[in-house]
């Protein structure tokens, strides 16, 4: 067993609740998804590795697994403030309907839509205008979430790979550990500054590592003989 610190990368399953009505919304379990129709076809339902403290998941959960054990299952409660913040009036807006008219949307309350880049939820549609709720859907509710903390990683490629995957979405980079330094081998470019952000983070919560170099793999080319 091993005591949890802020920055240990650590392995772990969980499933999320609202707690009023013990509602399922996230979980790293399939069986756990399908029984609670969460499931969503192409997500990956897997133990994740995360870097505590640097907001891999939800920083109010992040914060209460700090001093806990490995190989030991928790029940924790993140108050709506820790979680997804409370219900902001301000973000609850009349919209006229003519806009969602022009995107071909007829509005009804309960549907969930994408208004000039922003999540909303239609409330109430009356008098040619909508009442949108701006707020993320989970703001206002407290949450408990049910954490199996598997283990702490040691190994620094494998630390790697988990700040590729969780910052930048990439799982099939080629990382090769050379001395204090990790060469990091992508199929194609990403923007500099996530380049430059993920240096940042692998540089406060990877000792061992103290330079990072992308390059970009070169494509193979096959010779098609008649």
């Amino acid at each position: 067993m091993a005591t949890i610190k802020k920055h240990d990368f650590v392995e772990v399953e969980y499933t999320g609740r609202i707690k009023e009505g013990n509602i399922a919304f996230d979980t790293t379990d399939e069986k756990v998804a399908r029984e609670n129709d969460i499931y969503s076809k192409g997500a990956e339902y897997s133990p994740i590795v995360i870097c505590v403290g640097e907001n891999s998941i939800l920083k109010g959960l992040e914060e209460q697994m700090i001093g806990k054990e490995t190989e030991k299952e928790y029940s924790f409660e993140i108050l709506s403030e820790n979680a997804f913040g409370k219900k902001d009036a301000k973000l609850i807006q009349l919209v006229p309907t003519n806009k969602f008219r022009q995107q071909n949307i007829q509005p009804i309350p309960g549907l969930q839509l994408n208004i000039d880049g922003v999540f909303g939820v239609v409330k109430t549609v009356s008098g040619g205008r909508c009442l949108v709720d701006f707020n993320h859907p989970l703001s206002g509710k407290d949450l408990v979430y049910k954490v199996k903390i598997n283990r702490v990683i040691d190994d620094d490629k494998e630390k790697i790979a988990s700040l590729l995957k969780t910052n930048i979405g990439i799982k099939d980079a080629e990382i090769e550990l050379k001395e204090s330094s990790a060469e990091i081998k992508l199929k194609k470019p990403i923007p500099k500054q996530a380049e430059e952000e993920l240096k940042k983070i692998a540089d406060r919560t990877i000792p061992g590592i103290k330079g990072i170099n992308f390059t970009i793999a070169e494509e193979k080319k096959i010779n098609k003989f008649k």
